[in-house]
């Protein structure tokens, strides 16, 4: 997860796409792609972050909801798997799940390569 807020904006997008980006521990590597859709959230400000890091962007077609099965299935998921069985008390709980749902998903997506 690169971060959670009810209001993106420009500024947060930019640190998104820095956080996202970064050398250490950057989920983005050169060679990577993003695939977003074409929502206003995604400034030109934060394109040229990602364009700068070496990540090929992927904008989806408009009005294409259906091109974005994988995510569209990995949000079914977490709502299913994990937030629909637990009662959260604001933001920090949310995080706290999600850290932890996500660490679970990729334990038990890389079991199945070994």
């Amino acid at each position: 997860m690169a971060g959670v807020t009810p209001h993106p904006n420009e500024q947060w997008m930019m640190q998104i796409a820095r956080n996202v980006t970064m050398e250490e521990w950057g989920v983005l590597v050169p060679g990577h792609y993003l695939i977003h859709d074409r929502d206003g959230k995604y400034c030109p400000t934060f394109q040229q972050i990602i364009d700068a890091a070496g990540v090929t962007r992927v904008p989806l077609p408009p009005r294409s909801p259906n091109l974005n099965a994988y995510a569209e299935r990995w949000v079914r998921s977490v709502k299913k798997e994990c937030l629909s069985r637990l009662i959260l008390f604001g933001e920090a709980s949310l995080r706290h799940a999600l850290t932890q749902y996500v660490a679970y998903f990729h334990h038990e997506r890389n079991q199945a390569f070994r």
